[in-house]
């Protein structure tokens, strides 16, 4: 499944570079669990809508190491998105349809299908944009609730800095979690605030040093709220 979703990621980048999109690679190290994790990440936008993609590979920890983890990698995630817009010259130009996959080495993938609106100011220095989706789970039950709700924002020159860009996004969806004291839970809560500072000034302006804190409620296995700080570098394309 790794090397599905790998390949699969190689493919899409490929195509992303090719495109001339808008294409990053981060990584991190998460203090909160003790391993790295690297991110690549696509968005690019055309005439019928838009696309986006991430793929996460999270590394084995030291002790796993040492104790014979015969990877490297110890898992896997990746989502798709395509914005679906044909009225771009319209007074709706701001909502679009959303159509997404999530995937993972943990289990079934999930479709989404619902709608996006896209908020900005007037140099799109500063955006937000909210989508509402339904949760078609492949394989496996539906939620009790299969709604998700996300919302991404993104803040260029924060407080005047230069260079300084606060983005991130929250998830909050529907699910049927279960937890190894038998207790189970119906929704759960991610949010991924990121902040970077770009180096153009002293070293490269493609490379941005900074970091994200993952803020959970009731997700990865993990019950009630986790905090989990990471520290790390981004090179876009």
């Amino acid at each position: 499944m790794i090397k599905k979703l790998f390949l699969s990621a190689v493919a899409v980048a490929a195509f992303a570079f090719a495109a001339n999109a808008q294409t990053n690679i981060q990584s991190f190290y998460d203090f909160g669990r003790g391993y790295a994790t690297s991110t690549v990440e696509m968005f690019k936008g055309d005439k019928f809508g838009d696309t986006f993609f991430f793929l996460d590979h999270y590394y084995s920890t030291a002790d796993q190491r040492k104790n014979g983890t015969s990877s490297a990698i110890n898992g896997s995630y990746f989502e798709i998105e395509r914005g679906i817009n044909f009225w771009q010259d319209s007074n709706l130009k701001d909502l679009s349809g959303h159509v997404e996959y999530d995937g993972s080495t943990w289990g079934a993938g999930i479709w989404c299908f619902g709608a996006k609106y896209f908020l900005h100011s007037a140099d799109y220095s500063k955006t937000f944009t909210i989508a509402l989706m339904y949760d078609l789970h492949v394989g496996v039950g539906a939620a009790d609730v299969p709604i998700k709700l996300t919302g991404v924002w993104g803040l260029n020159d924060l407080f005047g800095l230069k260079g300084l860009v606060f983005k991130g996004f929250i998830d909050v969806w529907g699910n049927n979690s279960f937890f190894l004291d038998g207790s189970t839970a119906k929704f759960s809560v991610l949010t991924e605030p990121q902040l970077w500072f770009n180096l153009g000034s002293v070293f490269d302006n493609h490379l941005d040093v900074g970091g994200e804190v993952e803020l959970s409620y009731n997700f990865a296995g993990n019950k009630g709220f986790k905090c989990n700080p990471c520290a790390g570098l981004r090179w876009t394309f």
